[in-house]
């Protein structure tokens, strides 16, 4: 813990490690596609989103809607919006301790980022959000409120944050997405590592097109389910 620490401050102490080469043309024109699609689509999906809510309620006792204080641009904290997949209250140090797990196993080359096998807290309705990934939706309201992009690294937990090699907190340079590189080039197929040098290539090479393109491969990628188990 204490050499991840030192590798945090060392990390945060770089004046290069949030800066973007983005035009603040293209930051305009990027936030303006979140703000249109985010409302175009939740007016769209509004009909399925209360069909889901309406089955978790149903499928299992508790709130339909999970919310999880994450980490986003330049590290700062937000509540993140999600389809509740697990029972009420089921205990979150299982999977910190897998996330933890899969981190260290980077330095020796890393494994796939692959969710836990047989969760048992995942419910029934849960496994079905998370194979098609519509547990992500309410996080358009992430994207309505600022905290979000349609694109960007994933947002992470504190726990997580707090193994993080130095390379990786070059993730926090822009908005967490609901998409991203990482999403639509393997997801949980690749590893930590994996993740990690993609975020940052990401970051390297944001653009309205780039964005645009992952957009448009997030679709077969949802469609066909890749990575998400």
């Amino acid at each position: 813990m204490e050499l991840a620490q030192a590798s945090r401050h060392g990390a945060l102490a770089r004046e290069d490690v949030w800066a973007v080469r983005t035009s603040p043309a293209a930051e305009a024109a990027i936030r303006l596609i979140d703000l249109v699609a985010a409302v175009a689509l939740l007016m769209l999906l509004a009909p399925l989103l209360l069909l889901v809510a309406a089955l978790i309620k149903v499928d299992s006792s508790g709130s339909a809607l999970y919310r999880q204080r994450r980490l986003g641009r330049h590290m700062r904290p937000f509540s993140v919006a999600k389809f509740r997949t697990m029972r009420e209250g089921a205990d979150t140090g299982v999977h910190r301790a897998h996330v933890e797990e899969l981190i260290a196993a980077s330095e020796n080359g890393g494994e796939p980022m692959a969710k836990l096998e047989e969760d048992d807290r995942v419910t029934r309705v849960g496994a079905v959000l998370r194979r098609t990934s519509l547990d992500e939706l309410p996080q358009l309201w992430n994207v309505l409120r600022g905290e979000m992009s349609l694109v960007g690294p994933r947002p992470p937990i504190q726990y997580e944050v707090d193994r993080y090699p130095e390379e990786a907190f070059r993730r926090f340079a822009v908005r967490p997405g609901v998409t991203g590189l990482w999403q639509v080039r393997g997801r949980s197929l690749l590893s930590f590592g994996e993740m990690v040098a993609l975020d940052a290539e990401y970051v390297e090479r944001r653009s309205l097109s780039l964005n645009l393109l992952i957009l448009v491969l997030t679709v077969p990628t949802v469609i066909h389910g890749r990575g998400a188990a």
